[in-house]
């Protein structure tokens, strides 16, 4: 079984070209939106980042790896970000906003298309894959939040507006030290709306992520 072609999203502020494809819902939500800051054990993530560094070197070798996931846990249906960095660059970013997949297999087919697959990136080459440093962050599912639950360090934000969509992880505003308001309308300019589209009716999604990997050092 194939997936579709997952999203590019950077730890960054630029400009958005290939939006998001998860569903915005206008209604108002209270529910909580934080998962666990450690539903994924040591050896669960261990062996989430060993998967997808032999996801980039098996489609380098042109070798296909099993990817039915080897524990109930890892079956779960999530969201999630393989994030790529070389000598302390980004190097390829993309996800699933949406929770449809397997986390296992998830990271997997992420990993390999921030690989070669994000088109701001050349593909990733025989002679880097020793040098990289993966990141993942696993998502809960987005849900309607209003602008003024935002919180900088816990939310990412997902904005939807007359046919456009942008996403940042919640670790965005921290590495560039934005206020609520900055997180909000780089989200907007993400999605390439105005920087005031937020008080503008478009609709606005939060989520929360577990991060670790290489580069964080987790």
């Amino acid at each position: 079984m194939s997936l579709p072609p997952p999203n590019s999203s950077s730890p960054s502020a630029a400009p958005h070209t290939d939006p998001a494809t998860a569903p915005s819902h206008s209604a108002s939500s209270e529910a909580p939106l934080l998962i666990s800051e450690h539903e994924y054990s040591h050896d669960e993530r261990q062996l989430l980042l060993r998967l997808a560094h032999e996801s980039i070197r098996s489609t380098l070798q042109g070798r296909a790896i099993p990817l039915d996931p080897p524990t109930p846990h890892l079956a779960e249906l999530r969201g999630a970000f393989s994030s790529l960095y070389l000598h302390g660059e980004l190097r390829g970013c993309v996800g699933y906003v949406l929770p449809v997949f397997p986390v296992y297999r998830t990271v997997a087919e992420t990993a390999r298309a921030a690989a070669f697959d994000d088109n701001r990136f050349p593909p990733i080459s025989q002679e880097e894959v020793s040098d990289l440093q993966i990141e993942l962050s696993i998502l809960s599912p987005p849900k309607p939040i209003r602008p003024e639950q935002v919180e900088v360090g816990r939310h990412g934000l997902l904005i939807s507006w007359r046919g456009r969509r942008g996403l940042l992880l919640p670790q965005v505003p921290v590495e560039h030290e934005w206020d609520r308001v900055t997180f909000l309308e780089q989200t907007c300019r993400k999605a390439g709306l105005p920087f005031d589209g937020w008080q503008k009716g478009a609709a606005l999604e939060a989520f929360t992520a577990e991060v670790f990997g290489e580069k964080s050092g987790t």
